[in-house]
């Protein structure tokens, strides 16, 4: 049952994010690429706050209730700092990467963190079953056919987009190794606030952000704020308390499918043979690393 709950966080997490793609693309038409990254993230932040005074109200109501003790305290923002640098490398190397090379490249070398988390998890003696490998083989397929519209050639950019898959790939296995000794609400609010923290030093450094772009933007920040970084990434972190990493990056690579939707939905966007056939092994590819098997570590 608990694999199953991970599972729907996960997807949840996928669907939000997809969705977000959209409110990006709109959003980035009023205000920097730094700018949106730095406010949405500390929206997010600010957004779990009342969620997480609520939660210890609830906590503090049960029986043999304990306020967690200073080394918990530390530990957890040791934890939050390391997965908002992380975070903030990744996202700004992905952001700088894209403006020199193409969407789709750029969408499909991001991706590749589906093959580096379970290879940087070899280092950590995590093991992963041939079926997964598999699955991430058709996954990463299906992906290319999604992205990939011309010729693969290396362009300036590439290297950014690469580097940003490996800083995606350590910020899963980050949260993968820490998420059952902390607690994952908190745990996202401080992430996001450092990542927010550090976006700001490149916003004002590089871009020249206006009250006239953020207020444009507004409804797109506010989507990208609350739903993606404050409500998809907490369900990321509690998904992977049930879920080994590799099966989740699987199931977080349904972002691409359900970016497409959005496209279709809200965009008007008319989705190629080629795109529907991505989305079909990237579906495949999930449904497959669900099916009862001996899980990775067993």
């Amino acid at each position: 049952m608990k694999k199953w709950y991970g599972s729907a966080a996960l997807l949840l997490a996928a669907i939000i994010w997809g969705f977000a793609f959209v409110a990006q693309s709109v959003g980035m038409e009023y205000v920097g690429p730094f700018t949106f990254q730095a406010v949405r993230s500390l929206i997010g932040s600010a957004a779990l706050v009342p969620v997480i005074c609520v939660m210890d109200r609830q906590r503090k109501k049960k029986p043999g209730y304990t306020a967690p003790d200073k080394k918990e305290k530390r530990y957890l923002w040791k934890v939050g700092i390391a997965c908002g640098i992380v975070m903030c490398i990744a996202c700004c190397l992905q952001q700088v990467g894209i403006l020199y090379t193409t969407v789709g490249k750029a969408g499909f070398l991001t991706s590749l963190y589906l093959v580096l988390v379970p290879i940087l998890g070899i280092f950590l003696h995590n093991k992963v079953p041939a079926r997964i490998w598999f699955c991430v083989a058709i996954c990463l397929a299906g992906v290319y056919l999604l992205s990939m519209t011309g010729s693969f050639t290396l362009a300036a950019g590439d290297t950014m987009i690469l580097a940003c898959a490996f800083f995606f790939a350590i910020h899963i296995l980050i949260i993968d190794h820490f998420a059952q000794d902390v607690d994952g609400v908190r745990l996202s609010c401080i992430q996001f606030l450092v990542t927010g923290i550090l976006s700001s030093v490149c916003m004002f450094a590089l871009e020249k952000p206006s009250l006239s772009g953020l207020m444009a933007a507004g409804v797109t920040l506010l989507y990208a704020g609350v739903m993606s970084c404050g409500g998809a990434y907490t369900l990321q972190i509690i998904g992977q308390q049930y879920t080994e990493p590799t099966t989740a990056t699987l199931l977080l690579s349904m972002e691409s499918v359900f970016s497409m939707v959005g496209g279709v939905l809200l965009l008007g966007q008319t989705p190629s043979l080629r795109e529907l056939c991505g989305c079909m092994l990237v579906f495949a590819a999930v449904v497959l690393a669900q099916l009862p098997g001996k899980s990775a570590g067993q």
